[in-house]
């Protein structure tokens, strides 16, 4: 089995679950969000992976792998950090519960204070 086929689920699991959150309010920042933190841990990902590649730390079979290279690392090894990137705020959208009330003071109810008392 080569790596591409064991990212595959993950890969197919994140775009289900971003694509369940597209109605969800803020999907456009929180993509905007996603990418850059993608970006980010991809950065972070070819640094590391580089280091303890070349330290010896860890090896591939170069039959389980596509042969795309950054530096030392395998392309596939980018596909987590990716996913975390989009899968988590995905959840956590998905997760968060809608107030029903709103943000508004009545939705806060008695216990609302005005000018420092209660009302």
């Amino acid at each position: 089995m080569t790596y591409a086929l064991i990212v595959l689920p993950f890969v197919l699991l994140t775009a289900v679950v971003v694509l369940c959150t597209v109605r969800r309010p803020g999907f456009g920042r929180r993509m905007a969000a996603s990418a850059l933190t993608a970006a980010a841990l991809c950065a972070l990902t070819a640094v590391f992976d580089n280091l303890m590649i070349a330290a010896g730390l860890f090896t591939y079979p170069p039959e389980h792998l596509s042969g795309l290279r950054i530096g030392l690392a395998p392309l596939e090894d980018f596909s987590y950090p990716l996913c975390a990137a989009f899968l988590v705020p995905a959840v956590a959208t998905l997760l968060r519960t809608r107030h029903a009330g709103g943000r508004g003071s009545a939705a806060r109810g008695p216990s609302t204070r005005v000018r420092g008392r209660a009302a």
